[in-house]
């Protein structure tokens, strides 16, 4: 079986500390290799990992498939924004490439189409397309994509803006995508899994409602002060 074959169904957890946090104290390849360790005894069938550090240490701890990127930049391209970022994603242990399949400028001047060809030619990973829109996302299957991901919803401009996630960009992939689907943006909970997987998702990831604890403990605690009507004890 390849990567996604195995991945089919099942939950994926991100492990990645939060991208607007340099000083989050998850920031560690040593750290982010225990948590990816951590969820695939709990069960998870994939893990999703950032930076080539932390691949090649969550690579050398866990036996499952590894959706790799290299995030790099300012943007607008962020998610493994170049060729080079994307073939040393797989050089790295990644197992599946994610790389932004939109159509905004890249840092090299080059297309998705080049980025997939590059790893699928030098590597043996595979390439998922991580995109906002249904036109994203047919458009990067054929240019070679193996897989695409809903990962970029509400993010880029356009698609859903909402807190949940983009149930219905899923499923009009599902309905028109030649290849799968993953459901990615804002999947927090066990429901939000069930509902991507009966739409029709092939696995769901979900990351930083288990893998972080500060974006956990602000989210709690940020309830916690709404409940009690704008500020909690000792606040």
């Amino acid at each position: 079986m390849n990567a996604l074959d195995r991945i089919r169904g099942g939950l994926v957890v991100s492990c990645q500390p939060l991208p607007d946090e340099p000083d989050d104290p998850m920031r560690d390849a040593y750290v982010q290799a225990r948590v990816a360790a951590g969820v695939v005894r709990g069960g998870a069938v994939g893990v999703r990992v950032n930076g080539v550090d932390d691949i090649v240490a969550v690579a050398a701890v866990v036996d499952v498939p590894i959706i790799g990127l290299v995030k790099d930049g300012p943007g607008p391209v962020v998610i493994t924004p170049t060729v080079a970022h994307a073939v040393a994603a797989a050089e790295a242990g990644a197992t599946v490439v994610a790389i932004d399949a939109t159509d905004r400028p890249r840092p090299d001047g080059s297309t998705f189409a080049e980025a997939a060809k590059a790893v699928h030619a030098r590597t043996s990973a595979m390439v998922m397309a991580d995109v906002a829109t249904v036109d994203e996302g047919l458009a990067a299957a054929d240019a070679g994509a193996d897989a695409i991901a809903t990962t970029l919803s509400g993010f880029t401009g356009s698609g859903s803006t909402t807190d949940g996630p983009d149930l219905d960009l899923l499923a009009q992939l599902v309905a028109r995508s030649s290849v799968p689907v993953m459901a990615e943006g804002r999947y927090r909970c066990a429901e939000d899994v069930t509902r991507a997987l009966s739409a029709g998702a092939h696995a769901v990831v979900v990351g930083n409602a288990i893998t972080s604890p500060l974006w956990i403990t602000r989210s709690i605690t940020r309830a916690v002060r709404a409940g009690a009507g704008g500020s909690a004890p000792g606040a």
